[in-house]
């Protein structure tokens, strides 16, 4: 059947942005539509993980990547007192071969997402153009429109629908889908400061990235990026109990709380808004051929800078399935694995960021000091590990349990072919890849018919000192190692670069490969005829 797209967004924020680019790399037509004129313009993401870092260059937006993203500080966490409670080191190197943390000044973020979305061809934005209702049958989406300025109604189809339409999503309400509340609920004025030329956080005695949690006003201070070209700060004041959240967005009050900090003139104030940071989980992510992502999905408090990140894991987990069903070459079940994957791992990231929240969000001084003296005796438990996938498309054991790795983010970095040294999966085409060591021979006639049937890149992994040249040399140490660390010789991983699983050794690995098989099979994943293995 044909339809008007392949792909309908609502909405244009970032996750949007990411999503059309995502889909537009392969091979499918998307219309977008945004009922404003223009961006979004107040305050919001301020940094990105190793993990969409990767994303985004294993999809051709490195280049928009490096250029909007600053390296990143040790986060630290002080009391009233100045007296440090915690301190998480962003800075060290991540599985992914880079800092664990990265800032980035979202404005500049989203225009280049938007100029490059704009030199797409099958990529049509729609502005000032709003979503007034939809319906859908077996085969498309039916999704109605209005101008915002002539009040014109169009109508136009496509095969799925994603509501990427924020908080107040209408695509998640004309859907009825109700939402979970974790049970965090504050105020909190964000404030965006661009610092004169010349000026830095050092030279005006201000932390580089922390929390000030002092309860006659909890304080978020943090990098901001650059605005074109200038240091952009960032300020977060919690809304106190005998405080309106009328008063605390006056420009009056504004410059009173950054009084205490900065000088106005060392500086322009360039926005500022009150938001309500809560902790709210949509109860189902698809309906049909419409789904969910973003803040639609999800919202989270801030103290861990994963809400953008947690919305462009769901483009990146929707993207490449939706790209396999509708090329005939998966089933409607791989769509279904979508929210057994996405909502544990975010609601894991939601429960660590209201942890966070709970030591800055004290008001009461009493409070605080208990809290302190938590920190101080060392009996504060330390943050959870970063969240895993624990359903979906992952290896299992005869029970049905996940076996481990499976679920972890595979090892990334910097690696040699031949004679050409870059990132490792500028060396892998999109898809599924195995990675062995060098100790592993070949596979069995039907564990290579999987492979092939899958279009599984093979890829073996090397030392940097003694690889041959059709090895990849691992010359950042970031993946022999990290393999070592698990027990296994070779593991399977997905396109989103999640671990399928792992396997010890060579008969292992046989039946790694059956169990990938079987539940291809399940899904519907077809055979493919590409080669598998890339060349340098």
């Amino acid at each position: 059947m044909t339809t008007d797209y392949d792909v309908i967004q609502i909405g244009y924020g970032p996750v949007s942005k990411v999503s059309a680019l995502l889909l537009d790399r392969m091979g499918w037509k998307v219309g977008v539509f945004e009922r404003f004129g223009e961006f979004y313009p107040l305050p919001r993401a301020v940094c990105i993980d190793h993990e969409v870092f990767r994303m985004l260059h294993a999809n051709g937006l490195g280049p928009i990547a490096d250029a909007v993203t600053d390296p990143t500080p040790p986060y630290r966490w002080f009391n009233a007192d100045w007296k440090e409670l915690l301190t998480i080191d962003w800075s060290g190197a991540s599985v992914s071969g880079s800092d664990e943390v990265m800032f980035v000044h979202q404005p500049s973020f989203e225009a280049l997402l938007d100029a490059e979305a704009k030199r797409r061809a099958n990529i049509d934005l729609h502005f000032e153009t709003e979503c007034i209702g939809f319906e859908q049958d077996a085969d498309k989406v039916t999704v109605h429109m209005r101008d915002t300025k002539t009040g014109k109604e169009t109508s136009c189809t496509a095969r799925y629908l994603i509501g990427a339409d924020g908080a107040n999503s209408l695509v998640r309400e004309t859907l009825g889908i109700t939402r979970t509340d974790l049970g965090f609920e504050a105020d909190w004025l964000v404030v965006d400061f661009v610092l004169k030329e010349g000026l830095d956080a050092t030279q005006l005695g201000l932390i580089e990235c922390g929390q000030y949690c002092n309860p006659a006003r909890p304080t978020t201070i943090v990098p901001g990026g650059t605005d074109d070209g200038r240091v952009c700060r960032r300020w977060e004041f919690m809304r106190l109990p005998h405080e309106s959240k009328e008063e605390m967005v006056e420009e009056a009050k504004v410059q009173e709380l950054l009084g205490d900090w900065i000088k106005p003139e060392q500086g322009d104030l360039v926005r500022h808004a009150l938001y309500t940071f809560r902790s709210l989980l949509a109860d189902e992510w698809r309906k049909g051929r419409v789904f969910l992502a973003g803040d639609a999905a999800h919202l989270m408090p801030p103290f861990m800078g994963q809400g953008m990140c947690a919305g462009l894991r769901d483009v990146w987990n929707l993207s490449w399935k939706l790209d396999r069903v509708m090329r005939g070459e998966a089933n409607d079940a791989l769509l279904d694995t979508y929210m057994p994957e996405r909502r544990p791992h975010v609601s894991d990231v939601i429960e660590a960021s209201m942890f966070l929240g709970s030591i800055i969000c004290i008001p009461d001084e009493a409070a605080a000091a208990e809290r302190d003296e938590t920190f101080f005796s060392g009996k504060a438990p330390p943050p959870a590990p970063f969240p895993i996938l624990t359903d979906g498309m992952l290896a299992r054991d005869a029970t049905g349990a996940v076996v481990a790795p499976a679920g972890e983010l595979s090892p990334h970095g910097t690696v040699r072919l031949g004679r050409r040294t870059a990132r490792f999966d500028s060396f892998v085409r999109p898809g599924f890849v195995l990675v062995t060591t060098e100790d592993l021979g070949p596979v069995s006639p039907e564990a290579q018919q999987v492979l092939d049937a899958l279009a599984v890149t093979r890829v073996e992994v090397a030392p940097r000192v003694t690889a041959r040249d059709d090895q990849v040399a691992d010359t950042q140490g970031m993946i022999l190692p990290w393999m070592e660390t698990q027990g296994i010789a070779a593991m399977l991983v997905r396109p989103d670069h999640f671990v399928f699983g792992g396997a010890k050794d060579a008969t292992a690995l046989e039946t790694l490969i059956a169990e990938l098989g079987r539940q291809a099979q399940a899904l519907g994943l077809m055979p493919a005829t590409e080669e598998t293995l890339v060349s340098a």
